[in-house]
């Protein structure tokens, strides 16, 4: 089958990275996820992974992205050039065509390609629209199986590893070590496959494998046997050389029967191969001291532009103007994970005439009719299910405390937006909110999932509002805080040098 010839590299000279023993140039890291921002974005993985693949590039890494080419894609990214000709690809008993693509004149970053198949991607929503895709096992193990089958376009001499990011990809270890084996360049290529959410595995039934190209053979208790169903997630993780999660607390959850969504077994079996790692933030796009999208810019020495942008949160969303009254902001998807239930029982939220509440996202229609009728005839409660970047740079500069009350937050990246802008989190102490957030320092923790927890969390935020000096410490020593890419892609290199190890037998 004929392979897309590699188009001119826009990559600067490989430098030494951060951590490469003996000064060592990095290896080349080719990224599959089926979200990357900002070409299509619906929740944290697309800011996650471009802005762990941007640093890498920064650092001297010679970094690839492919994602899928969907709708909205094809709308943002501008010009694309082919990069080859067509090409065949083999799923299951299905022959079907397949084209890369990269963007015309490729601006300096990490190299972004695009799997181009139409019937796949070109459609209203990226999984699904109102409802999942049924078939979207096929769709991501057709983009799965392109992505392997033109890495020799984009490897060099440098060891490659192939880096996948959640249920989407998770079949790319798997194919690699079955499909793609005998083949000297994948053979020698290691995996690493990242879970940022365990909530989402991509089960099918059991026939779907046949639809695949996996033999019945792998549902089975140690490959993809999922009580009854085949599992993808499940899949990558028994033939992955290392795995990853999105904090160090969220990997010790996943390897319980409370926190493990059924896979804790899988988890635990993995040993040292899982490692936590958190996530980072892009401090230059979220800095209120040079932010464009919000009223005023202010700093940690210069906290005067707050007042304008809480000003003009309580303006955009029509509640009373007054600087005594804390704003209390949710930026969320409103689905269960972010604690809705929890929202729509605090007696706070409902009742409390001294807090006011900006609730902006989309999500599941029960959660947005709960948040609406809180909302109707009240000046202290607005919502807003029209989500946009600029929004949520509004809303985090203008709010002064961050509402983060989740059932289950694998690492979060608000909570660290919201730090840096000075808005204090009120959060639950799991996964990433527990690493990230120090109670009374830096934020405001609670432990049950109880709605009076939630209001006693409030209640504490409300009170040390009301003494004007102990909440400008607050502000300033979350402001303070460092969540930049430089730590978190140093470890992810440890990871990586671990599976480049176990490729070579070590």
């Amino acid at each position: 089958m004929p392979l897309p010839s590699p188009g001119p590299s826009t990559d600067p000279p490989a430098q030494a990275h951060p951590g490469a023993p003996g000064g060592a140039p990095p290896p080349d890291v080719v990224h599959l996820v089926a979200e990357y921002w900002p070409f299509v974005r619906t929740g944290g993985l697309a800011e996650a992974v471009s802005g762990l693949a941007g640093y890498q590039h920064r650092a001297g890494s010679r970094v690839s992205v492919l994602l899928p080419l969907h709708r909205s894609a094809r709308e943002s990214a501008g010009d694309l050039v082919p990069v080859g000709e067509p090409f065949q690809v083999q799923v299951g008993p299905r022959l079907e065509a397949a084209r890369l693509l990269r963007q015309a004149g490729q601006p300096d970053g990490p190299t972004v390609y695009f799997v181009d198949h139409p019937a796949f991607f070109d459609r209203a929503g990226v999984y699904g629209e109102g409802g999942d895709y049924p078939d979207n096992h096929i769709r991501f193990a057709f983009f799965c199986l392109a992505a392997l089958q033109v890495l020799p376009v984009l490897a060099t001499d440098r060891p490659l590893v192939v880096h996948a990011h959640d249920w989407h990809t998770a079949l790319a270890p798997l194919y690699l070590r079955t499909t793609f084996a005998g083949s000297a360049l994948h053979d020698a290529a290691a995996s690493v496959l990242s879970v940022h959410n365990a909530g989402y595995q991509g089960h099918f039934p059991p026939r779907s494998l046949e639809d695949l190209g996996i033999p019945s053979s792998f549902y089975d208790w140690r490959y993809m046997e999922w009580y009854g169903r085949a599992n993808l997630l499940k899949g990558g993780l028994a033939f992955t050389d290392m795995a990853t999660t999105v904090s160090p607390t969220h990997a010790f959850e996943l390897r319980t029967a409370a926190g493990g969504f059924g896979l804790h077994d899988v988890f635990v079996g993995l040993r040292d191969r899982l490692v936590g790692i958190i996530n980072g933030i892009d401090l230059e796009h979220w800095d209120p001291a040079t932010d464009p999208h919000i009223p005023a810019n202010y700093s940690r020495e210069a906290l005067e532009g707050k007042a304008a942008c809480k000003a003009a949160v309580q303006r955009d969303y029509n509640l009373p103007v007054d600087s005594r009254i804390p704003v209390v902001a949710m930026a969320a998807r409103l689905v269960q994970q972010k604690g809705l239930d929890l929202v729509l029982a605090s007696e706070v939220v409902r009742w409390d005439q001294g807090v006011q509440f900006v609730f902006l996202g989309t999500g599941e229609q029960r959660y947005e009719a709960g948040l609406a009728e809180l909302a109707r005839g009240s000046d202290r409660i607005s919502v807003q299910f029209h989500f946009s970047d600029e929004a949520e740079h509004r809303l985090i500069a203008g709010a002064d405390v961050l509402l983060m009350p989740s059932l289950y937050e694998p690492c979060g990246l608000t909570q660290m937006r919201a730090q840096r802008y000075g808005a204090i989190p009120v959060a639950r102490r799991v996964g990433g909110l527990a690493d990230t957030i120090e109670d009374g320092v830096t934020g405001i923790l609670f432990d049950e999932y109880l709605p009076d927890r939630l209001d006693t969390a409030l209640r504490r935020a409300a009170a040390r509002f009301g003494d004007t000096a102990s909440w400008t410490d607050f502000m300033r020593n979350a402001m303070c805080t460092d969540f930049g890419w430089g730590r978190t892609a140093a470890r992810y290199y440890e990871v990586y040098q671990r599976a480049l190890t176990r490729r070579r037998g070590g």
